[in-house]
């Protein structure tokens, strides 16, 4: 692994995310942040290789981690793709690892020993709802995502995307890598590049140096077909 920091836990900060969530209460996430390290990574710097032991259980607290494979032609495929506050890695028991991981821009993770996680988990309910909760909501998402990619069109899943990354003011920042984008959606960067040229020319989106700002969201949901 080539984690660009490896610091304590941030603070008050590090302690909201974590009751945010695991919808627990500010002793329950305390507990949970005793055991918990946080961990920086800039672009592309890989945090896992397939067949690695995996012994810990990331949350994501900022930027993205990507999951990926290279198949028997060669080709590198993206299998996952999870954004903040999403969970991957080892749980209830250590294992090794299906797949590489690595950062999608600058990326923060917040790492648990896995084994400890598991006795927290054991003698916390709220941690252990927590817990139960966000696999359940990713095991929806990777559904969601699998639909999506049998019944929309390479543009429609980019735009997707796009919506998908947004804040609650259409805001994107920062900007994402367009090529990163693309393999997330089983597109390529010319495709995607295009489908992104054309909301901008329409005033959809706006370009700027340091962000994506979708204009009309309505417009844009219009194209994910």
């Amino acid at each position: 692994m080539m984690p660009e920091t490896d610091d304590s836990m941030a603070g008050r900060d590090d302690i909201a995310i974590i009751q945010g969530c695991f919808a627990c209460s500010s002793k329950s996430a305390q507990r949970l942040a005793e055991i918990m390290a946080s961990r920086s990574f800039t672009h592309r710097a890989v945090i896992a290789h397939i067949g690695d032991p995996s012994t810990t259980l990331y949350l994501v607290a900022e930027g993205a981690v990507v999951a990926e494979l290279f198949g028997y032609d060669g080709q590198q495929a993206q299998l996952a793709r999870h954004g903040p506050g999403e969970i991957f890695g080892a749980y209830p028991a250590e294992t090794t690892y299906r797949s590489s991981f690595a950062a999608c821009g600058a990326t923060r993770l917040l790492a648990t020993p896995t084994q400890q996680l598991t006795e927290l988990v054991a003698n916390d309910p709220e941690i252990a709802a927590g817990v139960a909760a966000l696999l359940a909501k990713q095991l929806d998402l990777v559904l969601d995502r699998m639909a999506a990619r049998i019944g929309l069109s390479a543009t429609g899943r980019f735009y997707r995307a796009l919506l998908q990354l947004a804040d609650s003011d259409g805001r994107i920042e920062p900007a994402p890598v367009i090529a990163a984008l693309a393999v997330s959606v089983h597109t390529t960067r010319e495709t995607a590049s295009r489908a992104l040229a054309s909301v901008v020319r329409r005033g959809i989106v706006e370009r700027h140096d340091d962000r994506l700002q979708i204009v009309s969201r309505r417009m844009l949901e219009e194209l994910i077909v």
